[in-house]
């Protein structure tokens, strides 16, 4: 009964729950501009007064860039919940429709929704969490106990603090699991906890041929073209079926288990709309896996930059010197992304043709893929929360992008992390007009409510 008297309270609370998270917006906390570093103190000073005056221990902590928030509810560490308070830049400002930092509820076919700068990326979400904690205080008369909340301010300029600080008070921090908001959903309504997540290799090259530039007229036939030569290497990265052709690719790549397919192929993903939304008609990948595979489970070698010559206006008849290519590829299972570097550049110093020169950039770097253990009690718990809240299966789902703060959590702290948000695809983060369902939000503060009570039972 005190779970549904929970939920209750955070119904009747909720118009104060968004005027508090409109407060929260109206701060632009942009950490990548130092004209904005008062602004992200601000930021970080109204979280620490706002969970004092809830009950928490909370602090923010100096680090050399913007500052972290810290704050406890006393007991053993249990659980760690992260989430960051700074946001993006709002350029181009003129493609705004209502002011970035002015928040506000607006009225859309889908339902109303919280426009503003951070409102889902990750204020909104940070928020959902914090109003949870709240309500559970106000029937409960204590916060759950041994929560630690950790929110960051530099998430959307790197990170360069957060390494350091965890290091440093790695012991304050670790707890049994990780909790982590800055996340979606992977259809409208559907429930999801992030299970795998794709890693990343960087790497650049240039190939060198002739000393100069030089006339085509002269050595157009004869002379090795650097451009043709860098086009044919990248055509042999891959195979007719979309494959890497690199020996020893996939190498740590494990195929999915049956039930995880099936969550996937139950989970509400609209494909055709997913496609049609970039402009395509089909997908064209590794042939014999779904889109939600490729996307989720599956390793990519992707060229993301290519150029050389003449690339000003009109023609300069010129065979150039040099041509350059940025790859990077998705990492999945237990990809060893110093290993697989070598692989490419075997793969590619091995058909070089005479005359024809590589060098390698030494400065990229690359992360292994993160994997969470579902077998643990806690992601079956939590599964189970988000199903009876949101009426619909919840689904263990994969991410094709990176969130290297749950790599830390692992490397660092010897963590697991679940990964759990309700943001949704069109919430335009990163971009003119972000918005955050007030569905996503009120159900967010609910689903956590019911989390909490099923990992503290």
């Amino acid at each position: 009964m005190s779970l549904d008297a929970v939920l209750n309270r955070i119904d009747a609370d909720l118009p104060e729950s968004l005027e508090r998270l409109m407060a929260f917006l109206r701060i632009p906390s942009i950490s990548t501009d130092p004209a904005y570093k008062a602004d992200c103190d601000k930021a970080a000073d109204w979280l620490v007064a706002d969970l004092t005056a809830l009950g928490f221990d909370a602090a923010k902590r100096p680090t050399k860039g913007h500052p972290m928030v810290v704050a406890k509810s006393g007991g053993a560490n249990g659980l760690l919940f992260y989430g960051h308070y700074d946001v993006q830049p709002v350029d181009p400002l003129e493609l705004w429709k209502t002011p970035p930092f002015e928040p506000e509820l607006q009225d859309t076919p889908n339902g109303q929704v919280i426009r503003a700068r951070g409102a889902s990326d990750d204020k909104g979400q940070l928020m959902t969490f914090v109003e949870a904690c709240r309500a559970w205080n106000a029937v409960h008369g204590s916060l759950p106990a041994g929560l630690t909340l950790f929110f960051e301010g530099e998430e959307e300029s790197g990170s360069p603090s957060l390494i350091p600080f965890m290091e440093e008070n790695a012991a304050e921090l670790k707890s049994e699991i990780a909790l982590i908001c800055d996340t979606s959903m992977v259809a409208p309504g559907v429930p999801s906890i992030a299970s795998q997540l794709r890693g990343m290799l960087k790497d650049e090259f240039t190939i060198i041929g002739p000393k100069i530039d030089l006339h085509s007229g002269h050595y157009g036939g004869p002379g090795l073209n650097p451009l043709k030569e860098i086009s044919r290497l990248i055509a042999s990265f891959h195979d007719d079926e979309g494959r890497v052709a690199v020996e020893g690719f996939y190498e740590g790549v494990h195929e999915i288990s049956d039930e995880l397919r099936r969550q996937w192929e139950a989970s509400g993903f609209d494909e055709n709309a997913y496609l049609e939304n970039a402009g395509y008609t089909q997908s064209s990948g590794e042939a014999g896996y779904s889109t939600l595979e490729q996307q989720w489970a599956r390793p990519t070698l992707e060229v993301n930059g290519l150029w050389g010559g003449y690339m000003g206006a009109g023609t300069k008849t010129v065979i150039p010197s040099e041509a350059h290519c940025k790859i990077t590829c998705r990492l999945v299972g237990d990809m060893d992304p110093a290993a697989l570097r070598q692989k490419i550049r075997k793969h590619v110093e091995e058909r070089l043709s005479p005359d024809a020169k590589v060098v390698w950039d030494q400065d990229l770097d690359g992360s292994p893929a993160s994997v969470m253990d579902i077998t643990r009690p806690e992601f079956e718990k939590a599964r189970g929360a988000l199903t009876d809240e949101w009426q619909r299966e919840a689904v263990f789902c994969g991410m094709g992008g990176s969130i290297p703060i749950a790599g830390f959590f692992k490397e660092i702290l010897g963590m697991e992390s679940m990964l759990i948000g309700f943001a949704n695809e069109d919430d335009a983060i990163h971009s003119p007009n972000e918005k955050y369902d007030v569905q996503s939000f009120h159900k967010g503060i609910r689903s956590w409510a019911r989390v909490l009570a099923a990992l503290q039972g």
